[in-house]
């Protein structure tokens, strides 16, 4: 079987009984068998329970009971999603051993879609990092180069698509947790409006910022997916029913008359120069193709990354109080009374990068210093919301970088946390004005790694990103990594 296919002309193929749900599934559990010792995009493989499920979706197709574009098609799922009975850990020592009892309803909305899980991908401990180096179970390397990380946190995911080890997988996005592995790993990715997609399920970082979405190898196939799992959901007060969710009937190769604005503060200081040559020319792509683009002053990008980093670890020192050994979740062996095995347990059971943000965030949330940087970061998060929305009183779409770089060497910036933050510079303020993105390779540099594009909507407005990225798209062909053409040798 051609594991190159997309999601979506798999699907076709399986509804044309051209390829059966076991076949389909059986080759990528081979591939992955084959692939994992190089990649490591897995925490979990369930061989026996996607074949399974293989069987019974093929006799749901067989009866019209799965009639959708991703019915048999297999699907990987990042390790902060709970899927009932099956193995969920945040890529973490301290839930090295929890088996939830119910599944996201990101999730389940793509079960109910005849979606068939083959296991769960590979993720930065607890979201926390953007290289999936921080992982309790070791780092995921990206099929591109195998010396250099995928990007994270959704690092797994991303490099279990390009690798084809599966059609396509779901991330979570706190801070460019979905785009800029996409961006890393040559694949496209989008990260959804705030409140699009339910959050039920999803092992919290930062409540207010987190938001799960696809990955998967073109526009087409993440716009398929994004229909099959939006929507308003009673068990997350933050879900929204809007209309305007058919996001394929934005899959039209039109964008005349579109305005889009590149900021000039995301083209300056500290953008490699090859990543700035793909981003204009996939500028002058869409201007050829009837876009007016024109360069426009974005303020307070400087204060995105502090901001940011604030209002997440204090979400997470709160979201993360919960792991503490008693009610699940790994416990220390040995402890004297209660307040010793928690501590224990929580000094074993996080790692380096989690422990570090807990304890920032609780000296910013501290009675002493929560009006001097807790409360300043939200005031700055609604100047920063209002800045876009100014931005968006003129524009269509706005587009940028993804990430200042292509792909870092393995342990590059994991010794160095600041500079690891700052490589977010062009994701994070995205999630604190809630707005949705989407991230697609435009280009390659001289080292052959892919140079992601972001372009970025009003909220609720993904058809628009979805539209600009598909013409986009239409102008350059999918490459794939050397790793995936040779099959993973």
């Amino acid at each position: 079987m051609d594991l190159s296919m997309t999601a979506v002309e798999l699907g076709k193929k399986i509804k044309a009984g051209e390829i059966s749900v076991v076949e389909a599934a059986t080759a990528y559990l081979d591939a992955m068998e084959q692939r994992e010792k190089d990649i490591h995009a897995f925490v979990t493989i369930d061989r026996e329970g996607a074949l399974k499920r293989a069987e019974e979706v093929q006799k749901g197709i067989d009866d019209g009971t799965y009639a959708g574009p991703l019915a048999g098609v297999p699907v990987a799922i990042k390790d902060n999603m709970c899927v009932d009975g099956m193995l969920t850990t945040c890529s973490s020592k301290i839930l090295s051993n929890f088996v939830p009892t119910f599944t996201a309803t990101a999730v389940k909305k793509l079960i109910d879609a005849g979606a068939v899980i083959v296991g769960k991908a590979n993720m930065d401990e607890f979201a926390m990092g953007s290289t999936t180096e921080t992982s309790y179970y070791g780092e995921t390397n990206n099929p591109w180069d195998l010396e250099r990380v995928p990007g994270g946190s959704s690092g797994g995911s991303a490099a279990a698509v390009a690798a084809e080890e599966v059609p396509y997988a779901l991330g979570s996005d706190t801070g460019g947790s979905i785009r800029q592995p996409a961006g890393f790993c040559g694949v496209v990715g989008i990260k959804p409006t705030y409140g699009r997609v339910s959050r039920y399920g999803l092992i919290a970082y930062g409540s207010s910022l987190d938001q799960i979405g696809p990955l998967a190898k073109d526009v087409t196939d993440c716009a398929t997916i994004l229909e099959a799992i939006c929507g308003k959901d009673d068990r997350d007060s933050t879900s929204v029913k809007e209309d305007g969710d058919d996001f394929t009937a934005a899959l039209t190769d039109d964008v005349a008359g579109m305005k889009i604005g590149i900021p000039r503060d995301y083209l300056g200081e500290g953008l490699d120069p090859e990543v700035k040559d793909g981003i204009l020319a996939a500028a002058k792509a869409l201007e050829a193709k009837g876009a007016t683009v024109e360069e426009f002053d974005l303020s307070l990008v400087e204060y995105a990354i502090p901001a940011y980093y604030i209002i997440a670890s204090a979400e997470a020192s709160s979201n993360l109080e919960r792991f503490d050994g008693v009610k699940y979740g790994y416990r220390t062996d040995s402890f004297t009374d209660l307040h010793n095995m928690y501590k224990k347990t929580r000094s074993e059971g996080f790692g380096a990068e989690v422990k570090r943000r807990i304890m920032l965030g609780s000296f910013v949330l501290s009675s002493g210093y929560f009006d001097a940087y807790y409360m300043k970061a939200l005031r700055t998060k609604a100047l920063i919301k209002q800045a876009f929305d100014k931005a968006f009183e003129k524009y269509d779409v706005i587009l940028g970088p993804v990430a200042p770089t292509t792909a870092l060497k393995l342990g590059e910036s994991l010794s160095d946390p600041i500079k690891m933050y700052l490589g977010d510079i062009y994701t994070v303020s995205v999630n604190l004005a809630g707005l949705p993105g989407i991230s697609l390779p435009c280009g390659y540099d001289s080292k052959g790694l892919p140079i992601g594009l972001q372009l970025l909507g009003k909220h609720f407005d993904e058809k628009s990103i979805i539209r600009a990225a598909y013409a986009f798209e239409q102008t350059r062909e999918y490459k794939r990594p050397e790793y995936a053409v040779k099959g993973g040798e």
